[in-house]
Parts: C-alpha cells; sequence; structure tokens
C-alpha cells in the first residue's frame, strides 16, 4: 500500500522546492500537480485558446493531451504531447490563464484522475491547491504551508529572474494576489486549510527550515 504526504498552500510559499528535496531525502515519488494545470493551460495558448469561455475545446484538451514527468539530474522535467515544456509552462501568459483553466470542474475531474493513477503502489509527495480536501482527502501525512503575500511575490518575482522569466515585482505582486483570490473562490477544489492539516508558517523560515519542519511532521 502507497504512502502519500499531501501537501497544500497558495503560491509562493515553497511548496515545490520543498517537495522536492523531501523527495530526494526521503525516497518519496514527487508529483506536481500545478505543472500539470500548466500543460493544459500551454496547449489552449497553442490552440489558440484564450478565452475561458471556450470550455468545451478546453476540456476535449484536457483529455487529448499527454503529460509526462521524468526526473533528469535531480530535475523534474514535463513532457506535453513528448516535447520539453518544462520553461514554456512558467511563462507569464501560462500563469495569467491557468488559475482559469484549473477553475474548470471537468478538467480538474481529468487531473484527479490522472494523479492518483500516478500514486498507485508508490510512496508519493504531491504539493498544489486541493490535495489534502479533494485528491487525497485521506493522506497519511496532510501539510499546509502559507506565508505572507508580499514575501511570497518576493520568492516568485526571484524565481521569475533564475528563469529568464520578465515580468516586474508589482506585476508579480498582483499576479500573486489574483491567483489567490481565483484559488479560494473556485466552485470546485478551492484553496482552503483540511481539518486535520499541520500548518506552517514560512514567511520567516529558509526553505532548509521548511524542509525539517516538514520532515518531522512526515517522521510522526
Amino acid at each position: 500500500m502507497s504512502f502519500v504526504v499531501a501537501i497544500d498552500g497558495p503560491a509562493g510559499t515553497g511548496k515545490g522546492t520543498v517537495t522536492k528535496l523531501i523527495a530526494k531525502e526521503m525516497g518519496f515519488v514527487n508529483i506536481d500537480t500545478g505543472a500539470m494545470y500548466r500543460c493544459i493551460a500551454l496547449e489552449c495558448l497553442k490552440e489558440g485558446i484564450q478565452n475561458i469561455e471556450e470550455k468545451a475545446k478546453i476540456i476535449e484538451i484536457a483529455k487529448k493531451i499527454d503529460i509526462k514527468i521524468e526526473h533528469n539530474n535531480e530535475q523534474q522535467e514535463f513532457f506535453l504531447n513528448g516535447e520539453n515544456v518544462s520553461t514554456q509552462i512558467r511563462s507569464k501568459e501560462v500563469t495569467q490563464i491557468v488559475s482559469q483553466i484549473s477553475s474548470i470542474p471537468e478538467v480538474r475531474e481529468i487531473m484527479v484522475n490522472l494523479q492518483r493513477q500516478m500514486a498507485e503502489s508508490k510512496d508519493v509527495i504531491m504539493e498544489g491547491r486541493d490535495i489534502t480536501t479533494v485528491v487525497f482527502p485521506n493522506a497519511d501525512v496532510k501539510i499546509y504551508l502559507d506565508a505572507d503575500v508580499e514575501e511570497r511575490a518576493k520568492r516568485r518575482f526571484k524565481e521569475n529572474e533564475e528563469k529568464g522569466i520578465k515580468m516586474s515585482y508589482k506585476e508579480t505582486l498582483e499576479a500573486v494576489k489574483q491567483r489567490d483570490y481565483n484559488d479560494m473562490h473556485k466552485p470546485v477544489g478551492a484553496l482552503k486549510i483540511a481539518e486535520d492539516a499541520i500548518v506552517i508558517d514560512t514567511t520567516r523560515l529558509t526553505i532548509e527550515e521548511v524542509v525539517q519542519a516538514v520532515k518531522k511532521v512526515i517522521k510522526k
């Protein structure tokens, strides 16, 4: 039987980085659910879909596209229909529409089924917005990472700079705030703290301190 560690939280709390480090140190399979939704958003842009009202077309894309996650040199890479799109899915254009696309119930259902299939017979650590509440409500460990919005925007701005993504701090802050609002007001899979989740505030913690805090919860 698999052992599941589920981590939720808003953008910029360090979920992605922490999850990768925990997976490496403790031998879990890491599944980045947010990147999976970004793959759908990217394919929609490639197909010329920029309006969330084109719901039927978006659902059809979610049904047909092939998403694979590979680990190369300790880096997680995402392949969309055979193409490595690890950098493309982090673009400003994808960021602007991914929350709306992931709010479509049918799209979420398709992705949740895929995420559960990926976790079958494996010890996994998975992060996202509704992992503890929808994808794996019976997860062995539930953690909610949080941080002040300004701090989260600073982290995302720095991350974008390192990846060569041109986006000002002001744009980044507004994008994070908008993402928070969208995530918390989704009709399905809204971001919220599960009743039995352990909350860790990462605002004033280093990544290593967050990793140690998460490992402590898992080991208990």
